[in-house]
């Protein structure tokens, strides 16, 4: 049964862009600051195995969106052509997004910030409020952004340019519709040396980075990666406190209005990100062929709504970017009629302590192009098509994932059971038309359409030219 429209809960989405699960001081890391979100969680549940659909920011947002994978939406890259002028390409046109779901249902619908998935002046999937990044990121000031259907360059600190239309949002807001807000931040994304409020850079002057291991240069670097330096350390933790102190403003605003227990607060990245770790300063593409590592594909996730979800727990159950909508449109007592295809399944009972079995949530896969992998919570098998290199990591002896056991015939079989399970789950869910693994993903950028003749040459051409 549906329930009424003035009895469901508002919602305000946070999602932060290229943040590793790691940069969270309530996820053990002592030199970050984060206080509105460590607050935020000890309010509600912290999920410590969130993995994204994808370890790079379009198709991983794609899928949230949809609840698809990227070989059924497919966007199997971040977007590069195709946001603004005249060559516009409306990447999920005809795919239902949740937030199409919501205005359906009598939610008013507003989105604040980063966009990323083609037509960036089109409000559409059910957003009457519509301030979008032109792109997909870049400066942090003077951004270029779309304001009323125009064109515009907003000359303050995007992080707070972002929060302040996300608060007239809500101050619009006469509580006798629910409504949904999306607050989508560029950060903690580059460029993070002269990006940033300079007081909060100085003030990790003396941080020793330790959370962040300036580990020996992954042999895959490719050549485009930022280089790892104290000074990015420093504008990367730096971006990461302004998004929180932006945060706080929002839940402030919140309790300012007497809203907050009504409303579900929901936090997220879209991609984890490597800051040194394993040699990289990157994520899925900071190598080529792409890596899987757990610090590229696990994202921070918080959800907290005061009086109806736990408080101060943190779940270790493994969950995805695709049992986002499910759990979502469960929680607000909203019916999907498309869910029986989609591939994931809510973790509502986790919210709210409701008896499970837990066998839904035992395992998780991932993909980037002809990259995939299957994640348990002992073993990770990534497989890249058609010729490897493939891995194969005990994750309970081996937390960092430095030993590739793919040759070991001591574990031969767990490799073949690896391989089987990804391989049925995606043959069970792939649309062949978008398949990734028959794309020349590079990791540089989408261009145009999943299937379009001759994309993927030009990518991996262009991808020769800058390596």
């Amino acid at each position: 049964m549906e329930v009424p429209s003035q009895q469901k809960p508002n919602i305000v989405f946070i999602l932060s862009d290229d943040q590793g699960a790691w940069a969270l001081g309530c996820a053990g890391n002592h030199e970050i600051r984060t206080p509105n979100l460590d607050q935020l969680a000890s309010e509600g549940v912290r999920f410590s195995n969130f993995f994204c659909t994808s370890p790079v920011c379009s198709p991983a947002r794609a899928s949230l969106l949809t609840g698809k994978i990227p070989s059924q939406h497919g966007i199997h890259d971040w977007i590069s052509e195709g946001n603004i002028g005249e060559k516009r390409i409306e990447y999920l046109s005809g795919q239902t997004a949740y937030t199409e779901i919501l205005a359906e249902n009598g939610y008013i619908c507003g989105i604040s910030g980063k966009w990323h998935l083609g037509d960036s002046l089109t409000p559409q999937k059910g957003f009457s409020h519509w301030f979008v990044h032109q792109s997909g990121g870049g400066v942090y000031y003077d951004a270029p952004m779309i304001r009323n259907g125009e064109l515009v360059n907003e000359s303050g600190y995007l992080t707070d340019v972002i929060t302040d239309d996300a608060l007239s949002f809500l101050e619009k807001q006469d509580c006798k519709q629910p409504f949904y807000l999306s607050v989508h931040y560029t950060a903690p994304h580059d460029p993070w040396i002269n990006s940033h409020p300079q007081e909060i850079v100085d003030s990790y002057d003396d941080c020793l980075f330790e959370t962040c291991p300036q580990e020996q240069t992954h042999p895959n670097l490719i050549r485009t990666a930022p280089e790892g330096s104290r000074e990015n350390l420093k504008g990367y933790f730096a971006s990461i406190t302004a998004m929180d102190q932006n945060i706080g403003r929002i839940m402030d605003k919140l309790e300012q209005m007497g809203i907050r227990e009504q409303t579900l607060i929901c936090f997220l990245s879209d991609n984890g990100f490597n800051c040194g770790h394993h040699g990289i300063w990157g994520k899925g593409n900071g190598t080529f062929p792409q890596n899987m590592y757990d610090t590229s594909v696990k994202v921070p996730a918080i959800f907290s709504h005061l009086g109806r979800i736990s408080e101060g727990k943190v779940c270790d159950e493994l969950v995805s970017g695709y049992d986002f909508i499910p759990t979502l449109l469960e929680y607000v007592g909203v019916n999907n009629l498309e869910g029986e295809k989609l591939p994931g399944t809510s973790f509502l009972p986790f919210l709210i302590d409701q008896q499970t079995s837990g066998q839904s949530h035992i395992v998780v896969f991932d993909e980037y192009g002809p990259v995939r992998m299957v994640r348990t919570k002992e073993w990770k098998y990534i497989h890249r098509y058609p010729y490897g290199p493939h891995e194969l990591y005990d994750v309970v002896n081996d937390p960092e994932e430095k030993v590739n056991r793919i040759n070991d015939l001591h574990v031969n079989q767990q490799r073949i059971d690896m391989k089987a399970i990804l391989e049925e789950w995606f043959y069970r869910y792939v649309e062949p038309a978008k398949d990734a693994t028959h794309e020349a993903v590079t990791g540089l950028g989408q261009i145009d359409l999943a299937g379009v003749a001759g994309k993927g040459k030009q990518a991996f051409n262009d991808f020769e030219k800058t390596n």
